[in-house]
């Protein structure tokens, strides 16, 4: 019997996207303006993050519309719920939303720099 094995790429892939999910968690709470953030966090932000890491850590390929639908679909989520005022998820929403570029810049491989020989 074969034993089932996952591609290198996948191990990547899912690799990338921990990362990926770690970065943006650290980036909101850690970041420039981290003291700002870390004052507003609620129980329900911190579940709700949670849940979007865990998706995060799914994904087979990380792209800012990815990303962004996750965002939607769990603050979707809580906004059906009904319990948490409609404003406070669409700030939180935009939030997470605008530091795509940012969570992208720290999640990407570092270039190696190559010596030229004379």
């Amino acid at each position: 019997m074969k034993k089932k094995t996952q591609s290198n790429a996948k191990v990547i892939a899912a690799a990338g996207a921990g990362v990926l999910a770690l970065a943006a968690a650290s980036y909101y709470l850690f970041g420039p303006e981290a003291k700002k953030h870390q004052k507003k966090v609620k129980g329900w932000m911190i579940k709700a993050k949670g849940e979007i890491i865990e998706k995060l850590e799914d994904a087979k390929e990380m792209t800012e519309p990815v990303y962004h639908s996750i965002v939607d679909s769990v603050t979707t989520a809580y906004l059906k719920n009904g319990k948490i005022a409609k404003e406070d998820i669409e700030a939180f929403t935009k939030n997470l939303k605008g530091q795509w570029k940012s969570i992208a810049k720290s999640a990407s491989p570092k270039k190696a720099k190559t010596k030229s020989k004379k």
